[in-house]
């Protein structure tokens, strides 16, 4: 019991009193115990956020944004493109499946803030050299630091928001959402930079990303926050992959797919004859779209009729990337980021409460670990699949037509997902 005893300069978080009867369901292992209220949930929350800003915003989706002129200097392939995002997801499901361990010993707050610093560094490896194995290692160090600060960060901000229950989806639903700012400062940044310094200053946008990453890691730095971790109750995981082998699947070409567009779409939209405003605009889209998730999404969320709400946000998440094959007019593509970016980080949530709703506590670590790896597997085939099918028929077009099918497929196979019964599922 911390009392009223005064907390350290710097602390974001201040414990009030303790609740022992919720657990963040994302990870294998439970979040620190026991929960407590935080002065400033919102606030906290969006610190902690930046982490995944870092990792994904920038270290893992930014590379679109390289892509074409990476491509043209060091003469690649669609396929050997497509594998640079391939060994990053690779990492990312690596990093993933070892971030309970990571977190066992070092705790929830050192995996976060050194799984930052890893994707940092991996910035640095990228702008470093154009050799094809060092960048393959840089991709992959990023996506392994991706995923140990994004698994850490929303342990922590699911920690934080379920300590206040009335306001606990809208709270983790921010941690979603931000993203969305290191996708919004990278379109910003790296087609005006390309534009400056012309062909083959590629690595020219990759130090200039590792210096702004540097400065949002530097409040996530700063904050304390306690996490001590602890091990999970044994024997609860009681989890069959049969009853949701439908929903896995979906969520697997779910993975395959959007993958594709976010791979693709920029060198889609300069072969179009966009130039550095049009690909900085359509990139600023997508990342602004996604801060309107908590709000756009919130009563889908709520639908407890089994895969039926991940369909529906698969669905909107498809038209947005079939829109491309409708024609290259501004307001197409416009609509096209709005519409794709609206939807990508609500699907994490909408399979987190899946498992909310069909589980009990003890099998939410068990279940959203199937979610993950089954994601993780499609993500790591799905671009340099459609990096070949571009290769093989000589366009970008038919690999973002694939990529909006397989999410269709997604969206189709969710829909057919029941609710499952007799699975002891907390009351909602």
């Amino acid at each position: 019991m911390i009392g009223k005893t005064p907390l350290p300069m710097g602390c974001l978080c201040k414990p009030v009193r303790t609740c022992h009867n919720i657990r963040p369901p994302e990870f294998p292992l439970r979040a620190p115990d026991p929960p407590k209220l935080y002065a400033h949930p919102a606030r906290l929350i969006l610190t902690l956020s930046l982490g995944a800003a870092v990792g994904l915003g920038i270290c893992r989706f930014a590379y679109a944004l390289v892509l074409p002129d990476m491509r043209d200097t060091l003469h690649w392939s669609y396929s050997a493109a497509g594998f640079m995002n391939t060994i990053n997801a690779a990492g990312y499901l690596a990093g993933a499946l070892m971030a309970s361990r990571l977190i066992e010993r070092f705790g929830w707050a050192a995996a976060l803030k050194g799984g930052t610093l890893a994707a940092l560094a991996s910035l640095a490896m990228c702008a470093a050299s154009g050799d094809f194995f060092l960048l393959s290692l840089a991709r992959l160090i990023a996506g392994l630091g991706a995923a140990a600060a994004f698994v850490a960060g929303g342990a922590l901000a699911a920690t934080v928001a379920q300590s206040q229950p009335s306001r606990a989806d809208f709270l983790l639903s921010l941690y979603y959402a931000v993203p969305g700012l290191g996708i919004i400062a990278s379109g910003l940044i790296a087609p005006f930079v390309l534009h400056s310094f012309g062909p083959g200053s590629w690595w020219i946008v990759w130090w200039v990303l590792a210096l702004v990453a540097a400065v949002m890691t530097i409040p996530l730095l700063l904050v304390r926050i306690e996490s001590k971790p602890a091990l999970s109750e044994p024997g609860g995981s009681g989890f069959s992959v049969a009853p949701v082998a439908i929903y896995l699947a979906g969520y697997f070409l779910f993975g395959a797919g959007y993958i594709g567009y976010m791979t693709f779409m920029i060198a889609y939209v300069r072969d179009a004859g966009g130039g550095a405003s049009a690909q900085a605009v359509f990139w600023s889209l997508i990342g602004l779209s996604a801060f309107t998730t908590p709000w756009v999404w919130r009563s889908v969320l709520a639908l407890n009729r089994g895969g039926v709400a991940t369909a529906i946000i698969l669905s909107v998440n498809a038209i947005g990337a079939g829109l491309p094959i409708l024609g290259h007019s501004v307001l197409l593509l416009a609509v096209s980021a709005l519409v794709f970016g609206v939807a990508f980080f609500a699907v994490v949530g909408s399979t987190t409460a899946f498992v909310r709703f069909n589980y009990p506590s003890s099998v939410w670590p068990a279940a959203i670990a199937a979610m993950t790896i089954s994601f993780g597997i499609g993500q790591t085939l799905g671009p340099i699949v459609v990096g070949a099918i571009s290769d093989a028929l000589g366009s970008i077009t038919y690999a973002l037509n694939v990529s909006a099918a397989l999410v269709a497929l997604g969206a189709a196979a969710a829909a057919f997902q029941p609710k499952l019964t007799n699975t002891s599922a907390p009351a909602e």
